[in-house]
């Protein structure tokens, strides 16, 4: 089975409801020692934060065409602890609704994940943001850029 990494991050203007966009660098180093790296942005005129958090690592997990050994690395603790500290599985167990009795925000979107992930084994982990990782920066102005442009439409 191939290891993937997958970096992504996410951002939104004016959060709620302002442009958005993400980021997701894709890397996978072959059997002769050489490294694939792809590179994935769109943005979105109106979203939010973690909407974007969500749809790039939904994306990255959407371009693998056979089932990979993949480590994600996101400074989303909205993401990365929906799957480490159990969340997601207590959210479908009580039909989409969190411990405060309220539905969850972005379903759609969480679904879509479980959906993407499923033929994967995936270990999710999570890096501080703006901290000097090279790749969570990467795709931090990846997400940027992408929302900086929506804001000219």
């Amino acid at each position: 089975m191939k290891t993937v990494q997958l970096f992504s991050d996410g951002a939104a203007r004016g959060n709620p409801d302002g442009p958005g966009g993400y980021g997701v660098v894709l890397k996978y180093t072959d059997a002769k020692g050489i490294l694939h790296e792809r590179e994935y942005a769109e943005g979105f005129q109106k979203t939010t934060n973690n909407r974007m958090e969500l749809l790039g690592v939904i994306v990255g997990l959407e371009q693998l065409k056979l089932p990979c050994r993949v480590e994600v690395y996101s400074d989303s603790q909205y993401v990365i602890n929906a799957f480490n500290k159990g969340w997601i599985s207590s959210w479908q167990k009580k039909g989409w609704i969190k411990s405060d009795k309220k539905p969850v925000l972005n379903r759609d979107l969480w679904e879509r994940l479980l959906a993407a992930a499923a033929p994967h084994d995936i270990e999710w982990n999570w890096v501080k943001g703006h901290a000097g990782h090279p790749e969570n920066e990467r795709c931090d102005f990846l997400a940027a850029s992408a929302a900086d442009k929506m804001k000219d439409l």
